[in-house]
This record gives structure tokens, C-alpha cells and sequence, in this order.
């Protein structure tokens, strides 16, 4: 079947199979509950507390199907042998602690949880401050959001451009190479540098998190009560007195918000070390080691335990944005 078709065809199934059960399910939950009778109070309180139920019912059970199941199984995948025949226990989570490549992936994580949300937010901070100040703003934040709207894999294919290395005796075409030659300098195999690769390869991600952190952050900064920054200045205060001391003290709790978003992001990151370097010259992360011992490697029970890892790292982080913006929005 034409793939176009065969698209087309299951929207179509899928709006009726909607439609079906919404008009289903509140006909049989009429007919269980009739608002009619001597009963007719307590069934059209039962019924309106059953309702919202209904439609909560398919996304729950499909969250359920696509994201409970498989911890389970990952918790169960971790404790077999590659053939996921034997139970071996904990011996995926000895392995893993003792293995050097684990050891060099929970090293650059936390490199990049240091670098990566520090700088995005930092620069989305700055952006947003100045954007607000000039009358060309608008388009700097255009351009500033731009590599949002690009693929992380999309990101690493123009950034490999720019730290390109085709060796001393050839013409350069990377952009960093062009630049260094252009100045009488060597060039250099950037993403193979020890220690720097990592940092080159997290200036990617800043690029492209630096517009989210600015999009957010100004509109935190517009959302301060024109009030406190007039009687700043009235009382003297300066442009970066009133920026420190009135605004960032005010979007406190956005500023957290945008921080911790990007650090859960920056704790599962895998395209842009793997379409960089897979891993190469030291610059190793949880999920991409986790893919290559799962899916190269062929060793589930090793790729679950790190998987696992990764999770139990994201958590805390999670459970604490969502109640920090409870907190906002209560």
C-alpha cells in the first residue's frame, strides 16, 4: 500500500476509534448510572466523578504501556547474562562500577552538568537583558532561537564543518583550522584533544540551548513589575544595580526552571557525541556507552544497568522542577 495512503487511512481509523469510544463510554456509563430514579442524585455524582476518568483512561494506559512496562523491564534485563537466559543478579551493577568507560562516561556527564545549564542559562540571561534594550531586539532573538529549530544531529554536522582538520600539508576547510592558519597558527584535530573535545562538544549544545534559556528568561523579565525598577532608579540605583539587585532576584524561580530543564536534558545526551566522536578520545557519556553495550555489544543486562543509571540521575532533578513550578504557579 502506497505509504501515503496507508498514512492517511490510519488518522482516519484513528479519529473514529476516538470518536467510538468517547460516545461509547459515556453511553455505557448513562446506562450504568441513569440520572433518572430514585437514585438519580447519588448516580449523577457518581457519574461526574467517573467521567474525567474516561478520558484520562487511553493516555494512561498508553503512559503505562510506554514508559512503566519498560522500567520494570529494565530493572529485570539488568539482572540477566547477555542471553537474557541466566539470572546473574547484581553482577550488571559490579561490572558497570568497576568498568573504566563507565567510570570516563559518569565523569564527562558531570562535566557536562557543570558546564552545559551554567553556560546556556548565563548566556540566555545576558541575551535576554540586551535584546530588551536595543531596537533591533526582535531580530536577535531570531536569530539567537534559530538553532532550537535545527536537530541535535542536524547541529553536529554544521559544527563538524567548523572544527574540521584535513592535516598540515592540505588546505583547511574547517572554519576554527581557516581561522588558526589565518593567524600563522598549527591546525589541529580539535575533537581529538583530550579533555578539550569534551568541552568543544558541549559548545553545541550551549549554541542551541542558549535561545531556549533567552526565550524564557525574557519573558520572566517582562513580567517584572515596572513599580520596583522605576523606585530603583529613582533611588539611584544603575542599569547593572537594577539588573542584579531587582530583576534576577524576581525570576529566581525561572532562572531555576530554565537550569534544571536543560541539566535533565544534558544528563541524557547522546546525538551529539555520537554523531561527533561515538564516544571516541575520551568523550563518553552515559547514553551513548549505553547504546553501544545494548546495541553494538549485544549485552542487554549491561545496556539496562546504565540505562537505569541514567534514570535514577534524572529523577531528583524531575521531582524537583515540577514542584518548584508548583510552587510558582500556586
Amino acid at each position: 500500500m502506497n505509504p501515503i495512503v496507508l498514512a492517511l487511512l490510519t488518522v482516519v481509523l484513528g479519529v473514529i476509534a476516538c470518536a467510538a469510544y468517547f460516545f461509547g463510554s459515556n453511553w455505557l456509563l448513562d446506562r450504568a448510572l441513569p440520572d433518572e430514579g430514585p437514585n438519580a442524585g447519588r448516580n449523577i455524582n457518581r457519574a461526574n466523578a467517573i467521567r474525567p476518568w474516561l478520558f484520562l483512561f487511553p493516555a494512561i494506559a498508553i503512559l503505562g504501556l510506554y514508559l512503566v512496562y519498560p522500567v520494570f523491564n529494565s530493572i529485570w534485563l539488568s539482572m540477566m547474562d547477555r542471553s537474557r537466559e541466566n539470572f546473574v543478579g547484581l553482577d550488571n551493577y559490579r561490572w558497570m562500577f568497576a568498568d573504566d568507560k563507565f567510570r570516563e562516561s559518569l565523569f564527562n556527564n558531570a562535566m557536562w552538568l557543570i558546564i552545559v545549564p551554567a553556560a546556556s542559562t548565563f548566556l540566555g540571561l545576558v541575551a535576554a537583558g540586551l535584546t530588551d534594550r536595543i531596537w533591533w531586539g526582535n531580530i536577535a532573538k531570531s536569530l539567537i532561537f534559530m538553532p532550537m529549530a535545527i536537530s541535535f544531529v542536524g547541529a553536529s554536522v554544521i559544527w563538524k564543518f567548523i572544527y574540521d582538520y584535513r592535516g598540515e600539508d592540505q588546505t583547511q576547510i574547517g572554519l576554527l583550522n581557516s581561522i588558526v592558519t589565518g593567524l600563522g597558527g598549527d591546525p589541529q584535530a580539535w575533537i581529538t584533544l583530550p579533555f578539550w573535545n569534551d568541552i568543544f562538544l558541549m559548545v553545541i549544545l550551549i549554541w542551541i540551548q542558549t535561545g531556549f534559556a533567552m526565550v524564557i528568561l525574557s519573558a520572566a523579565l517582562r513580567g517584572i513589575p515596572e513599580e520596583t525598577v522605576e523606585a530603583a532608579v529613582l533611588d539611584g540605583a544603575g542599569p547593572l544595580t537594577v539588573f542584579f539587585k531587582i530583576k534576577i532576584p524576581q525570576i529566581a524561580g525561572t532562572i531555576a526552571v530554565v537550569w534544571t530543564t536543560i541539566t535533565i536534558l544534558v544528563l541524557k545526551v547522546f546525538d551529539i557525541v555520537f554523531a561527533m566522536t561515538n564516544g571516541e578520545w575520551g568523550t563518553q557519556v552515559l547514553a551513548n556507552y549505553m547504546y553501544r553495550m545494548t546495541f553494538i555489544d549485544g549485552h542487554d543486562g549491561r545496556g539496562s544497568a546504565i540505562a537505569l543509571t541514567i534514570m535514577v540521575l534524572v529523577i531528583p532533578i524531575m521531582v524537583w522542577n515540577i514542584r518548584n513550578a508548583m510552587k510558582e504557579n500556586s
